[in-house]
């Protein structure tokens, strides 16, 4: 992560990260987004304009400079606009919702479901089956994947994601579906010329029978793979293999005895150990979002807010604030891939 990350604030509460390059932009909308420093010597915030009280006029405004950045041709994340939102949540529930290709620029966790589908083959042993994306797809054109994969959009629960996107890419039929497990979660931060991905995927395992070919109904996967484990983990480490699915595949691998702590280390042929392995599968992305506001920066806020100001005014304001801060550095013992 970069050093010059700082907080992103909805109603007292830290959703997000948001880079440098975003800042700058965000810095031209200071009716909209507030660039200031916090007490106590804290690092600056970034924080959505406290007078938007509600989900819908939060989601509007935001939304409009997004829609801006787009029509500018600004950020490549916009490229894969997808007329799909994600809910942007805090401990107390959904503050607003944006466009799931611009959440990296604000680096709010992102939640989706992963479907790993198996066959124990007779002769074959343990095989896994993967998909290869459409060349078409906004992201991750063409890479191998895990068999079903999904965000979780506004509006959709964990479990009815999974079976509408196994329904989607996969074709699979209910009295399949059905033998669905849950299989807990891997959490872990990514970063890409997008963005920030501070991602949290809900597991499933789903056995298939050896008759069983998954077939793609919304022109979102071009092929359909079966492999066996060990040539399913060489895949995972290829360049042509989605990097935000590998996680889903090696805790699987973990999970079914394919890579243990006897054999991680040659298995995996990474200059870590098995338990970091596990760690980084694990990141405890929460202590990444531990901002808040006090009730006096509030409080204080708030009269701000109620303040006439002019445009370039505030945004003198905001890029005083911003070149006042300081550095927030993160690494990879941090959680980041």
């Amino acid at each position: 992560m970069k050093g010059d990350c700082r907080p992103f604030v909805v109603d007292g509460h830290q959703v997000g990260l948001v880079s440098q390059n975003v800042i700058e932009q965000l810095l031209k909308h200071p009716e909209v987004f507030h660039i200031r420093a916090p007490e106590h010597g804290k690092q600056n915030i970034v924080e959505l304009n406290p007078a938007f009280r509600d989900y819908n006029t939060r989601s509007q405004q935001v939304d409009r400079i997004l829609r801006e950045f787009r029509k500018q041709g600004m950020f490549v994340a916009l490229k894969g606009w997808r007329d799909e939102c994600y809910d942007v949540k805090s401990s107390t529930g959904s503050l607003l919702k944006m466009d799931r290709s611009a959440t990296c620029l604000f680096g709010v966790r992102n939640y989706g479901v992963e479907i790993n589908g198996y066959v124990r083959h007779p002769t074959k042993g343990l095989c896994i089956w993967l998909q290869q994306r459409s060349d078409t797809k906004q992201t991750w054109p063409g890479k191998w994947d895990n068999m079903v994969s999904g965000g979780l959009a506004v509006g959709y629960g964990v479990l009815e994601t999974a079976i509408k996107e196994a329904a989607e890419e996969a074709s699979i039929p209910g009295h399949l579906i059905k033998n669905l497990v849950s299989a807990g979660c891997v959490s872990f931060f990514f970063e890409s010329e997008r963005g920030l991905f501070p991602n949290t995927e809900f597991v499933y395992d789903l056995e298939l029978p050896e008759d069983f070919v998954p077939d793609n109904s919304d022109g979102e996967v071009q092929n359909f793979q079966l492999l066996p484990a060990n040539e399913c983990l060489e895949r995972v480490f290829m360049p042509d293999f989605k990097t935000t699915s590998c996680p889903v595949v090696i805790d699987f691998l973990i999970r079914h005895g394919i890579i243990t702590p006897e054999n991680g280390m040659r298995v995996l042929s990474w200059k870590s150990n098995f338990t970091q392995v596990i760690e980084l599968l694990h990141v405890p992305l929460q202590s990444l979002y531990t901002y808040r506001t006090t009730p006096n920066e509030e409080a204080a806020n708030a009269h701000v807010t109620t303040t006439t100001t002019t445009t370039t005014a505030a945004t003198t304001t905001n890029q005083r604030d911003l070149n006042s801060s300081s550095n927030n550095t993160n690494s990879i013992e941090n959680g980041k891939l």
